[in-house]
């Protein structure tokens, strides 16, 4: 495997440039789903390839339950300094599988806390309207309904009838795509492999414009929408409500109302290699191609590697 094996853990360096890229220049319905594809590949093939140095340092390891030949020296061999990187490599995994466990619980709590919750209130409708001075709105995913709109009178007061339109679109947008799925997915690869953070932050940016996008072709009027999320932003509070995969944070209101007062973003194909993002969009897409074709050869080699140290 050589040095095959660490280039998943450094290859989401790659998708750095394409993460403020995309958010600037692409459709946000194209970037998010080209940032969770790329973040979710790059931070699966990272782990897989941390799996396989931690199984040359757990043989090394005394009282081990793996089979005494893969501790021969073809098996270490077969990862370059092993005595120093396959010991580092099982705290490291454990701390990979903490986190996204942290992440996957706190999701799961959070969506059965915020469920229970609106069992209890009155009415089927989509929208739940909570009698609470304290201004505040977010998409709650899931359930029979497939989600509802959760909403305060003190945020409803504040805002025109075609800003409540807007602000009902937005949230609505949400629930329709899902994009607490595509939150979660970069959370959880941004546990995996701390090189993409930047993609984590960047999927919470686009989803929130990908909604204001819809917000803004259900209305049909975009100053509208960039005045209802400024003013919902204004009068905002902190949500005294756990919300799932963090579909409650305006995300950075200003560029989103200058990204609405200006035309809307085109819809385009493969962005051209001779355009800054079209590159930073074909270096992530090769990084991730890479990624994924060296844990798959790592993979295989470590299993024929092991079979053949494995005594019959």
């Amino acid at each position: 495997m050589g040095v095959f094996v660490f280039l998943p853990l450094v290859l989401p360096l790659t998708a750095w440039p394409v993460a403020r890229l995309a958010e600037q220049h692409l459709h946000p319905r194209t970037a998010t789903r080209l940032l969770t594809g790329v973040s979710g590949v790059m931070a699966l093939c990272s782990t897989v390839c941390l799996g396989l140095v931690m199984v040359v340092g757990t043989a090394q390891l005394p009282g081990n339950p793996l089979p005494d030949g893969w501790s021969d020296r073809e098996v270490r061999e077969a990862v370059p300094y092993d005595e120093v990187v396959g010991k580092a490599a099982i705290p490291a995994l454990v701390a990979v599988v903490v986190l996204c466990a942290r992440v996957l619980w706190r999701h799961g709590k959070v969506r059965r806390q915020v469920h229970r919750a609106l069992a209890g209130l009155p009415g089927a409708s989509e929208v739940a309207v909570l009698p609470d001075d304290t201004p505040y709105a977010f998409a709650a995913p899931g359930g029979e309904r497939g989600g509802r709109v959760v909403v305060t009178t003190g945020l409803l007061g504040r805002l025109a009838s075609g800003e409540r339109r807007a602000l009902f679109a937005h949230e609505r947008a949400h629930l329709a795509a899902r994009h607490h799925r595509f939150v979660l997915v970069a959370q959880l690869a941004a546990a995996a492999n701390p090189f993409l953070l930047p993609l984590r932050t960047a999927v919470s940016y686009t989803t929130e414009r990908w909604a204001d996008e819809e917000a803004a072709r259900a209305v049909g009027d975009r100053r509208t929408v960039a005045r209802a999320i400024g003013r919902a932003a204004l009068a905002a509070h902190a949500v005294p409500w756990p919300t799932p995969a963090g579909l409650a944070a305006p995300g950075p209101v200003p560029r989103r109302v200058a990204a609405l007062l200006g035309p809307a973003p085109a819809v385009r194909g493969r962005p051209s290699l001779f355009t800054a993002v079209g590159l930073a969009a074909w270096t992530a897409a090769a990084g991730t191609a890479v990624s994924a074709m060296s844990s798959a050869n790592c993979t295989v080699t470590m299993v024929v590697i092991l079979h053949a140290a494995t005594p019959l």
